[in-house]
């Protein structure tokens, strides 16, 4: 429920980018390093491959966060090395050395620079011998269980339809298994592909945090990989009523496939008014393929769920970008503070918190321990029909307007915004899911009536969007 912004690492994605290095330079591989010291110190784990044509593409896992930086581009000249980051507004510059394996640089991130540097692992040693044959496919194919734990919802955004959801492949086999590809069909019409190291960025591993890079594609007997998977429907490509999937995993020299987990498309994606009044409010960590919230499953009360799966951070900018003027350890210098949040339809009240105090703006202060009774602060969750409930958090202590049981009408005030529970500043978290558990639910897409968002380029005109979800990092005017 933090703003992507604020955290240091927070997802995960992969990075094309072309790269002017020399042909004997090679950065190809998994480097290890740590950013800061003490307590706030973060482990991080780069992952490069390079494709045909000498460009690089990779990811960077925190190990610490459960988390990835992405990156935008990746730059070589000579034995210097830039990474662009423009999601965090930061930026790492290293030097390779002689010898390529350890990359010395500095980390800039919002004004501060910290040195960072890389170790290059070695290439893992080959498996043991055996005198044991290659296990033979069974008559039952790829030894996996493959399942969807929730079906799709078609939503619109962007101007173009999308799916998104997760396979969950379970290795029921004795022996290790690699994931090498992984792919959605509609009849014979492949809708969506993952492989290499696109695949790798689209994997977690359920308590491994150690599994990164190519080792997420590992899969021990009896372990698990979640599989996320996000489709765009090109153009006016028509939304399929069903999916099924292609997985196919080696098993030492042998690749196996199973065509499993056939799952029917849904198109009841819940339109909604707007959470807030006026423009100028960031989505931050919203949809999108690598968004923090995206990849958040939580196990409450025995079973693990993604109730945040289109959930956003809404934090409030300033002419000049940032979210705050003045004193930027006060609540009162942020921009989104005190904002009514209002009711995005009709419903009731079904669960409300108050009470909690605010922290501090920063990234580790919290004014109370964490709990799933403190995560979502002062907070009302709205049961709008449908089975879907509107979850709103982090609102300031006393300032509910509802309480248990209420009716309210669309527009209606339901509380300040401000900075209390699992919050780094005053924003407003917002979600929609299918119970009223804020984090014990399935998180299903919302589709906004109206609103705005900036052009891309300086000077471009506004685009006015209806009955579309806004992606992470759209800058929004409500106009409903």
């Amino acid at each position: 429920m933090k703003r992507a912004a604020l955290s240091l690492c927070i997802a995960i994605v992969s990075l094309l980018a072309a790269s002017e290095a020399r042909a004997e330079r090679n950065l190809e591989g998994t480097w290890r390093g740590t950013l800061g010291a003490g307590a706030g110190k973060l482990r991080l784990v780069l992952t490069l491959a390079r494709s045909g044509n000498g460009a690089y593409s990779g990811v960077i896992d925190s190990i610490d966060q459960g988390a990835t930086i992405p990156i935008d581009k990746i730059s070589t000249r000579a034995d210097r090395v830039v990474l662009e980051v423009g999601r965090v507004g930061g930026a790492y510059e290293g030097v390779l050395s002689a010898n390529d394996t350890r990359l010395s640089g500095t980390w800039k991130q919002q004004g501060v620079s910290q040195p960072l540097s890389f170790d290059k692992e070695k290439p893992g040693a080959p498996a043991p011998r055996t005198d044991k044959p290659a296990e033979k496919p069974t008559p039952f194919g790829a030894p996996l269980e493959v399942r969807v734990p929730i079906a799709p919802t078609a939503f619109r955004a962007d101007g173009v339809q999308h799916l998104v959801y997760e396979l969950h492949v379970t290795n029921l086999g004795g022996k290790e298994v690699t994931l090498k590809r992984v792919e959605a069909l509609d009849g014979k019409r492949s809708m969506g592909r993952r492989a290499g190291l696109d695949l790798t960025t689209s994997v977690l591993r359920p308590g491994m945090p150690d599994a990164v890079g190519w080792g997420k594609l590992r899969v021990g007997a009896g372990l698990r990989a979640v599989v996320f998977m996000w489709i765009t429907l090109d153009g006016g490509a028509a939304v399929p009523a069903a999916l099924e999937h292609r997985v196919v995993v080696a098993a030492g020299d042998r690749e196996t496939s199973l065509q499993a987990a056939r799952i029917a498309v849904r198109r009841d994606a819940v339109v909604i008014g707007s959470p807030l009044r006026g423009g100028d409010w960031l989505a931050g960590n919203g949809p999108s393929h690598s968004s923090g919230h995206r990849r958040a499953l939580i196990p409450v009360g025995g079973r693990a769920a993604i109730a945040q799966r289109f959930a956003i951070d809404w934090v409030r900018l300033r002419p000049d970008g940032k979210t705050f003027a003045g004193d930027q350890a006060s609540n009162r210098s942020y921009r989104a503070y005190g904002a009514e949040a209002l009711a995005v339809a009709d419903g009731v009240v079904v669960a409300t918190k108050d009470g909690i105090p605010e922290n501090a703006p920063g990234p580790t202060s919290r004014a109370v321990p964490m709990t799933l009774e403190t995560l979502g602060g002062n907070h009302v969750v709205l049961d709008i029909g449908g089975g879907r409930y509107a979850f709103y958090a982090h609102f300031q202590p006393r300032s509910l307007r509802v309480k248990r049981g209420d009716r309210v009408r669309r527009g209606q005030v339901l509380g300040l915004v401000g900075n209390s529970g699992n919050s780094t500043e005053p924003h407003l978290h917002f979600h929609v899911s299918d119970a009223r558990s804020p984090l014990g639910s399935e998180g299903v897409p919302h589709v906004m009536s109206s609103f705005e968002t900036k052009g891309d380029t300086p000077g471009a005109p506004p685009g006015a969007h209806r009955n579309e979800l806004p992606l992470e990092n759209d800058v929004v005017t409500f106009r409903d």
